[in-house]
């Protein structure tokens, strides 16, 4: 008897786990096509100047969104529990997120980060051919350059940033809450 409860929880789980794996593709690919799409029409009509603030954005964006991932990840239940049990609204919805921290984690640092990734690859190539059109240098050089502004910005700052969030958890997790808690707050 016990074992066939064993098996009805792994299948349970296995098929939660699936429906996870597909909603995550679908929402994705709306995302990143939308944030593609719209940045496109975007950087088509904006100079330069404004083109790399948009750029810096979603560069800081993904790297945010990586703190925040890797911060629900290695917080502590422990201390929202009691702020709950003091009835501070943010604690419950801080203990959702550390309990789901896997689904956290992965909406976070692989949808948003690898989306922001993407897309400031896409916007990197419309600065060089804005740029190309500007300066007498080969397009090569000018995308090469780029590139590597976006990488080293994306990497080092992720690289900072997983530091932080280790080391700041729970202040992370706890502000990401209250965010959480007025957004709902305010739609309702």
């Amino acid at each position: 008897m016990g074992n066939s409860k064993k098996k009805y929880k792994k299948n349970a789980s296995n098929k939660s786990n699936t429906k996870w794996i597909f909603t995550i593709i679908i929402w994705s690919m709306i995302f990143c096509g939308s944030i593609s799409f719209i940045s496109d029409m975007l950087l088509k009509r904006v100079d330069l100047l404004v083109a790399f603030i948009i750029l810096i954005f979603i560069v800081f964006a993904g790297i945010i969104s990586d703190i925040i991932g890797v911060a629900v990840t290695v917080a502590k239940e422990t201390p929202f529990h009691a702020m709950a049990s003091n009835k501070i609204q943010e604690a419950k919805i801080a203990v959702r997120l550390i309990r789901n921290a896997e689904k956290v984690s992965s909406v976070c640092n692989d949808v948003v980060g690898d989306i922001c990734g993407i897309v400031s690859g896409s916007i990197g190539i419309l600065i060089s051919s804005k740029v190309s059109n500007i300066v007498d240098v080969n397009i090569t050089i000018i995308t090469t350059m780029i590139g590597v502004l976006i990488g080293a910005l994306t990497i080092g700052g992720k690289a900072l940033g997983k530091g932080y969030a280790i080391n700041n958890s729970n202040i992370i997790v706890r502000k990401v809450s209250k965010a959480i808690h007025f957004v709902k707050k305010g739609r309702c």
